[in-house]
């Protein structure tokens, strides 16, 4: 008795990765086992970047953050301290959009902080 293969499942789960491959340069979309490396490396960066998405991000607030800061004439690391001491407790992704927004709303945060310096 011949052997069965189930060659309809095989060539399905083939076809879903060739069909997540498409729109890469040659081999790499049509190619099994070239597509398929493909496929795995980019499940691999997605894995990498959905952190370093939040390192970049995080970055990012900082920067707008320490500009707004610093034309109230505190660097982020005074500011950053005088909330602390303040007990004025806001994160650092809305407090940068305020001071990109509502910079109005971001003085006002900054005079309440610098009342706790002193």
């Amino acid at each position: 008795m011949p052997r069965s293969v189930n060659h309809v499942a095989s060539r399905n789960r083939r076809k879903k990765i060739m069909s997540l491959t498409r729109g890469n340069f040659g081999g790499r979309a049509n190619v099994w086992t070239v597509a398929k490396n493909t496929w795995e490396k980019g499940l691999q960066y997605a894995f990498r970047d959905r952190r370093n998405k939040k390192r970049n991000f995080r970055a990012l607030w900082i920067q707008r953050i320490n500009a707004a800061a610093r034309l109230e004439g505190l660097s982020y690391s005074q500011l950053m301290g005088a909330l602390k001491k303040a007990e004025i407790v806001i994160n650092r992704k809305v407090l940068a959009d305020l001071a990109v927004n509502q910079p109005k709303a971001f003085q006002a945060i900054v005079k309440q902080a610098k009342k706790s310096l002193g």
